[in-house]
């Protein structure tokens, strides 16, 4: 294993302090009530990401000679913008690949830095083989996202600023992808404070490092799907791996309406906006993955550079997850009056009916028969089965039923 040792941390942050910022360790009070919860506001750092640090650290590290060679990188986004910009500063040629899945606002951000970028069929690890085989035929210097004892120090600071902001920390929960992040946090805290738990959490369609940590070797997926795209690898690296082994306590899985709850709950009630793979932390500990009862913890969100364009499909897919929007299909009577019926035992229990579909009985039903679909804002399931059991109690006849 390489060694991680404090001083490169230390030295890492003594870097980093000229131009990364020191984020917000924000405490919550909605997020849970078994625990006190604090939030590392890595999406507020520059770029909006925390691979800025890793991504300048390591380029800070270079000799004027490879400098001159250019440097090159692959990632879905954020460590792009973070090698872009760190070469920017240092005056570097940057070529950065791209799987053309990326967001269409995390390519424009990076090429906004100078640098030229090459965009890839498939997912991280196909811009990843793409960018292996460019740096072999131009010998530029190849910036790995993870899989650097740098970069890893260059996360590893995060740790050293929760330690100044929470001393009292009894876990950290992080997001992971190629586990660089973890691999930073978790080797610099237990060095320092080894009762200090920390926690790992992965999309269900993309656990490489919990499939990894569970059979205790490095777990290669056929695919990964997730709309946190900022980890969907495949592969974890070989020294991040052995750094989650060593320090890592474990890893679990969130499902995708759990990270899209967890987006809308920052959003709504900590007026965060985090992409889905900074708000990973976050699903783990609303959805009760962390076995801790009245602890400190601190969630990293790692992130805040959500596409725009897939927002408003991830906020809809958390309201569904809590009960916040409902579906109700009744069978009734065609005849006047029937709608304004049901609206108004809907609006006595104050939900609020957002859309309305009529649709006339179909085979096998009675003739005057017909079928309304009625989609509604509510509090949350309870609210929802009140206003269902309400129906029945009026005759209405459920058909189906959308949560």
């Amino acid at each position: 294993m390489n060694n991680l040792d404090l001083e490169k941390v230390y030295n890492a942050a003594e870097v980093l302090s000229k131009i990364a910022r020191k984020t917000d360790l924000h405490k919550s009070s909605f997020l849970s009530k078994k625990n006190n919860i604090y939030l590392k506001a890595e999406n507020l750092q520059l770029t909006g990401s925390f691979k800025l640090r890793g991504a300048y650290y390591k380029i800070s590290k270079l000799s004027d000679n490879d400098k001159s060679k250019g440097v090159i990188a692959c990632s879905a986004g954020n460590h792009a913008q973070g090698v872009a910009l760190a070469a920017k500063e240092k005056n570097i040629k940057a070529t950065i690949f791209m799987p053309a899945t990326a967001p269409i606002s995390k390519v424009e951000a990076t090429r906004s830095y100078g640098s030229d970028i090459k965009l890839i069929d498939g997912v991280y690890d196909d811009a990843y083989n793409a960018a292996v085989e460019f740096q072999k035929e131009t010998n530029g210097i190849f910036i790995h996202p993870f899989n650097d004892i740098d970069v890893i120090a260059g996360q590893g600071t995060i740790a050293l600023e929760i330690l100044e902001q929470l001393n009292d920390v009894d876990a950290i929960v992080v997001p992971i992808g190629g586990g660089g992040l973890i691999a930073g946090v978790a080797a610099t805290i237990k060095q320092i404070k080894p009762d200090c738990k920390v926690y790992g959490v992965q999309a269900t369609g993309a656990g490489s490092m919990y499939e990894s940590f569970k059979q205790d070797r490095r777990i290669e997926l056929n695919n990964v799907s997730t709309f946190a795209d900022g980890t969907a690898v495949k592969l974890p690296g070989e020294i991040t791996y052995d750094y989650c082994k060593k320090y890592v306590d474990d890893v679990v899985l969130v499902s995708e309406d759990e990270i899209a709850t967890a987006v809308l709950t920052l959003m709504e009630k900590e007026k965060m906006v985090s992409e889905g793979a900074g708000a990973l932390s976050v699903a783990a500990v609303l959805f009760d993955k962390i076995p801790l009862e009245n602890k400190n913890i601190v969630c990293l969100v790692s992130g805040g550079n959500i596409d725009v364009n897939i927002l408003s499909r991830v906020i809809n897919r958390g309201l569904l997850k809590t009960g916040r929007i409902s579906s109700i299909t009744i069978e009734l009577l065609d005849k006047p009056g029937q709608l304004r019926e049901v609206s108004t035992i809907i609006a006595q229990y104050g939900a609020n009916v957002i859309r309305v579909r009529h649709n006339q009985g179909g085979e096998g039903t009675d003739i005057n028969d017909c079928f309304l679909k009625i989609s509604m804002e509510t509090r949350n399931f309870e609210h929802f089965e009140q206003i269902k059991n309400a129906l029945i109690e009026k005759g209405y006849r459920v058909t189906s039923v959308v949560q």
